[in-house]
């Protein structure tokens, strides 16, 4: 009979978080249903990162090797954020949802 000795568990610690290069700041961060007081909104926040990828493809018409170029991150890190960010915005538009675009990290 052979002993299999108890293998620690190996923390996983994720890889740091890349600098992401962001080359638009927005003047306006807000963004509500007409005829809707705010107080009567649920908000959804998309991040900086996220309206800067949906900008550099969708207004820039960069494809998304450039974009990620742009934004010192990898093709399938932009492809996650272009993801979350059109998932987020079709949230707000289809249930009536405030818009909120936040400068801090997810």
């Amino acid at each position: 009979m052979v002993e299999v000795e108890d293998l620690e568990e190996e923390e996983i610690v994720p890889r740091p978080r890349r600098c992401r290069k962001v080359g638009f700041n927005p003047s306006i961060t807000y963004f509500k249903p007409a005829g809707v007081r705010i107080c009567d909104l649920e908000t959804v926040e998309i991040t900086i990162e996220e309206i800067e990828a949906l900008r550099l493809q969708n207004i820039e018409g960069l494809d998304q090797e450039t974009a990620a170029g742009k934004m010192n991150i990898s093709q399938p890190t932009l492809h996650r954020t272009l993801i979350s960010a059109r998932k987020k915005i079709t949230d707000a538009l289809v249930n009536g949802k405030a818009i909120q675009i936040s400068k801090k990290e997810e």
